[in-house]
């Protein structure tokens, strides 16, 4: 059974993925760049002076709203998960080096797109009888289309994101840490669920306050471990360094010599790939981070958008781009073991779920870099299973109400054990096509209100034009 539904899921998402998603996601970046004047340029500067303005590992708990930094960190701690270590390696594994590419591509537009998300987040949120907030894409979809049509679409958008992320994409990263510890403390999946289980329900249950404190410690704390990790590993092969920059570029636009098959097929691909596992990471334009950027206190909405673009630079042009370079310095380098690609099939032994640490491990010794790279994946997993589980919650409110909420959350962590049994591929591909189902009523109500986005960008550079002036 296990085998025919994923035979069914893998198709059905070669066409989203292909086809639906790459569409939506570069019309919707491209709009919102030229619609907001290439805010991801102009507001570059002042997007990171806000975001770390208020930069604190103790941030102060308050019922009116986050700090920004709060809001990034725990944005972030969901855009810096799994798909930046296991997602990335799976992009370049099947869709050669030139996913990376691609993935950057979406990157840049996608900090237009989410910037539009922040923004109508800040716009349409709600307060609660009990002063807290709440917010996110059904509220900015029911603004967009004022009737019936505009609350099937936020119904749908709820119960895909519930699915998504509160439910299969919990157990993605489940799935994920489990496979990591297996492989390097030999530890039993169902022992590593367990802890994961546990160790999410004294979070969750403590309510936005207490994920926002845990993320906000995490999250600067876990990305810096990474980096470090591979600097070491970019400084010991900084002579194929070149190299791999120039791979990531040509393998763009014509992958045939790592992937095979036509030039067609093999740039489809490398774009498809890209696309599938930048959405992943970085989520611009999936709906889920609108969540957390409604919450945070800030002057004007404009100011949460360019915190916004800021996780979607930090994800994905940082981290993400960590990751391939230490992949395609180590394992595609002459003498790797993809140096010649996967052409004639994917060498015995080598997976998406293992090359990172097949990667570390050719500078820090075998066992050094699993247990390196297992340590970073329970940091980062666990921290997106936090944001998610919250992403799930807020919409389960929305549809129930906040009776539901507790019974939401312990089915939950029901998907959060069952993630490291069930089979990888399966629990991805599965993860992968509610993603993309979240897309469309997303896309379609930022589209609709692409106005107001328009507006408040102009306004709001103006006015850091002026700041900068004085």
């Amino acid at each position: 059974m296990e085998d025919i539904i994923y035979k069914i899921v893998t198709t059905v998402n070669s066409y989203l993925s292909d086809y639906v998603l790459i569409i939506l996601l570069v019309l919707c970046g491209l709009y919102f760049t030229f619609k907001t004047g290439f805010v991801q340029l102009r507001g570059f500067k002042a997007a990171f002076k806000k975001a770390f303005g208020s930069f604190s590992l103790n941030g102060e708990k308050r019922k009116e709203g986050l700090s920004t930094f709060q809001a990034l960190a725990t944005a972030v701690a969901t855009q810096v998960g799994t798909g930046n270590i296991v997602g990335a390696c799976g992009a370049i594994l099947l869709g050669g080096p030139g996913a990376i590419f691609w993935m950057w591509i979406i990157a840049f537009f996608g900090m237009a797109t989410i910037y539009a998300e922040a923004v109508l987040a800040q716009k349409t949120r709600q307060v609660n009888e009990d002063g807290t907030i709440t917010g996110g894409p059904v509220y900015y979809i029911k603004k967009a289309f004022p009737n019936k049509f505009g609350k099937f679409l936020a119904g749908f958008f709820a119960v895909a994101c519930i699915i998504a992320l509160g439910f299969i994409g919990s157990m993605t990263l489940s799935n994920s840490i489990s496979e990591a510890c297996a492989q390097a403390f030999n530890v039993s999946p169902w022992i590593v669920s367990l802890i994961i289980v546990i160790l999410t329900a004294l979070v969750i249950f403590g309510g936005i306050n207490r994920i926002a404190s845990t993320a906000e410690k995490i999250v600067p704390f876990m990305s810096l471990l990474y980096i470090i990790g591979g600097i070491i590993i970019i400084v010991a092969k900084y002579d194929v360094i070149p190299y791999a920059l120039e791979l990531i570029v040509k393998s763009a636009f014509n992958p045939t010599a790592m992937i095979g098959g036509g030039i067609g097929i093999a740039i489809k691909n490398a774009i498809s790939q890209g696309a599938k596992r930048g959405l992943f990471s970085n989520e611009a334009g999936m709906g889920s981070t609108p969540h957390i950027h409604a919450m945070a206190k800030v002057d004007r909405p404009h100011e949460e958008g360019l915190v916004a673009m800021v996780g979607v630079f930090i994800d994905t042009i940082v981290i993400i781009t960590f990751t391939a370079l230490v992949v395609i310095t180590t394992l595609y380098a002459k003498g790797g073991a993809l140096a010649n690609g996967i052409a004639n099939g994917i060498p015995e032994g080598i997976t998406k779920a293992n090359m990172a640490q097949l990667a570390f491990g050719e500078v820090f010794g075998s066992n050094a870099g699993n247990i390196f790279v297992a340590i970073c994946l329970i940091f980062f997993a666990f921290s997106s299973i936090l944001g998610w589980n919250l992403y799930g919650k807020e919409n389960t409110r929305y549809l129930f109400g906040q009776k539901a909420v507790k019974i939401y959350l312990v089915i939950s962590l029901g998907f959060i054990f069952l993630g490291g049994i069930f089979k990888n591929d399966l629990v991805w591909e599965l993860s992968d096509f509610f993603n993309q189902l979240m897309v469309l009523p997303n896309v379609i109500a930022l589209i609709a209100l692409g106005n107001e986005v328009a507006k408040e960008a102009k306004e709001g550079l103006a006015e850091d034009k002026k700041k900068n002036k004085k």
